[in-house]
């Protein structure tokens, strides 16, 4: 994810500049920025019209804009007309050219830096980032922790450590722009004055094998006033798990100071129990959704669901509903068309030369006064082998509400079917690793069930039909998925673990590997 969470906490540090007034002038910066903010999300279709008309003027002199007919692009109707739907693999013949040391191809000049990453079915995906684009990230990462500050005014932990859980910050360069991991570019715009907040060490954050990696960051931090951490959640357990193997306290009695955690990447809620359990006690959170494309969102209230959609800096967002996204002509609709609780497919044209370009997340609409949204999930992350097409936030969901007032806790899972069963029905399994296990596998199995029926329609119907027979869970051995993620080179850093599949890569590897309990 671009410019990553680090970012979030950068607008801790503005404050920071003024140390002896610190706390004072925070809430003071709070205050000023909650108001802007308030302008542009009170008039949201008017504030995206105005990005979209500024980046095709900005873009008609480039190859695309002059391939794409930008100069005759008058509102989204002419846009829709004369710019398709494009993923990386379709953008990728401008993207190369770029690559090759050209101008004005995507955007005007050459982008700044190369967000590398992979996934992709070609290999690596260059994502470029230009010093327009990257400015509103900074601004983006900045305000979240401001908006938390206005609103709960607490800003105590600008005075103490914080760290991000993050990849290499060591960049490559070819043809005059900087090519790195996402969160190693942010890493580049904390400013001078900052440093002394920020943990671990350069050093440490240049080590690339992840669990040398934790090592050296639990035994820098672990006397150090830690008032602020980040990272995904899978990443920030592993951290805690160290850090009380070396101390034999809970997180919270380590850090008697810290209690806000700023996360992104996934859905936070399969880890609550959990995290609450290792730290000992509650905590403030902020989510936020920053990607190698963009800053999206960012949690802007502590009182209500979603995340602030990000309207004013250089992006222009459209939207498809899912489950129409793969007909032939899907209809593109605008922020002023959208619908609470519909899974969309979230389509950006940007300031560093993203047109029409598809991520592959899915969103809903939690809000639309003003307009908040939650991640759903990737549009090729879902489960669909019988029709069903479930999807990440619906088994988050039915996994969030099945330990509710429970002392089960779960580390990690995966959802995949399982199509040709030995005998009987086809079926869900979910392969879970327990941190602790419940003690009634079977009731436990049936409340799950029973909160997917609920949650999804089609997987009721299938059921009720006996099409599917109700889930099965497969209980993982401790560390398995951190041994599945290392065996694909994936551990650590930004990288996750889907949360389903319509394949059983995954399940088969961990049967394979004597991984199952």
């Amino acid at each position: 994810m671009a410019t990553q969470l680090t970012q979030q906490i950068l607008l801790i540090f503005s404050m920071n500049k003024i140390s002896s007034i610190r706390s004072l002038f925070a809430k003071a910066f709070a205050a000023l920025i909650a108001r802007k903010i308030n302008n542009w999300s009170s008039n949201p279709i008017d504030t995206q019209e105005r990005v979209f008309k500024k980046l095709i003027k900005s873009a008609i002199g480039t190859k695309f804009g002059k391939d794409h007919h930008f100069k005759s692009i008058n509102n989204h109707i002419d846009y829709i007309s004369k710019v398709p739907i494009r993923d990386y693999e379709a953008l990728k013949p401008y993207i190369e050219k770029v690559i090759d040391g050209e101008s004005d191809v995507l955007w005007n000049g050459k982008p700044s830096y190369f967000a590398k990453t992979s996934g992709t079915t070609s290999g690596s995906k260059y994502i470029p980032i230009t010093d327009v684009s990257i400015k509103y990230q900074v601004e983006a990462s900045r305000n979240a922790a401001l908006m938390y500050i206005n609103e709960t005014g607490n800003s105590d932990f600008v005075d103490g450590k914080w760290i991000f859980l993050q990849g290499s910050p060591l960049l490559n360069e070819k043809n005059g722009i900087k090519i790195g991991r996402l969160s190693g570019i942010s890493a580049h715009y904390v400013p001078s004055y900052l440093l002394k907040n920020r943990m671990p060490s350069w050093e440490t954050n240049c080590i690339e094998d992840w669990e040398t990696k934790v090592n050296h960051i639990v035994n820098e931090t672990v006397n150090e006033n830690m008032t602020v951490i980040a990272g995904i959640p899978s990443w920030v357990q592993m951290y805690f798990e160290k850090l009380i193997d070396v101390k034999n306290k809970k997180v919270g009695d380590i850090f008697k100071n810290f209690n806000l955690f700023i996360y992104g990447g996934v859905n936070y809620q399969p880890y609550r129990k959990k995290f609450e359990n290792l730290i000992g006690r509650k905590f403030d959170s902020i989510e936020l959704y920053p990607a190698s494309e963009g800053f999206f969102a960012f949690q802007d209230s502590q009182k209500e669901r979603g995340m602030l959609l990000q309207l004013d800096s250089g992006i222009f967002y459209e939207f498809v509903e899912a489950d129409k996204f793969f007909d032939k002509s899907p209809q593109r609709i605008t922020l002023k068309d959208v619908k609470i609780g519909v899974n969309y497919v979230i389509i950006i044209s940007t300031n560093a030369g993203l047109w029409a370009y598809n991520i592959g997340d899915t969103v809903q609409f939690t809000s639309t006064s003003p307009y908040r949204i939650i991640v759903s999930g990737r549009i090729k992350h879902f489960i669909s082998a019988f029709g069903e097409h479930v999807i990440a936030k619906e088994v988050e969901q039915a996994l969030s509400l099945s330990v509710l007032n429970s002392d089960i806790r779960v580390s990690e899972f995966t959802v995949a079917p399982e199509i040709n069963p030995m005998k009987g029905l086809p079926y869900h399994e979910w392969l879970i690793e327990f941190d602790n296990p419940p003690s009634n596998f079977n009731k436990f199995a049936d409340k799950l069930n029973s909160e997917l029926v609920k949650q999804n329609t089609y997987y009721s119907d299938l059921i009720i039909g006996k099409v599917l027979r109700p889930l099965k869970i497969t209980a993982v051995k401790q560390e398995g998925f951190k041994i599945y993620m290392k065996s694909i080179g994936k551990l650590g850093g930004q990288n996750k673990t889907p949360r389903l599949s319509n394949d059983r890569k995954i399940a088969d590897f961990l049967y394979s590997n004597d991984l199952i309990n």
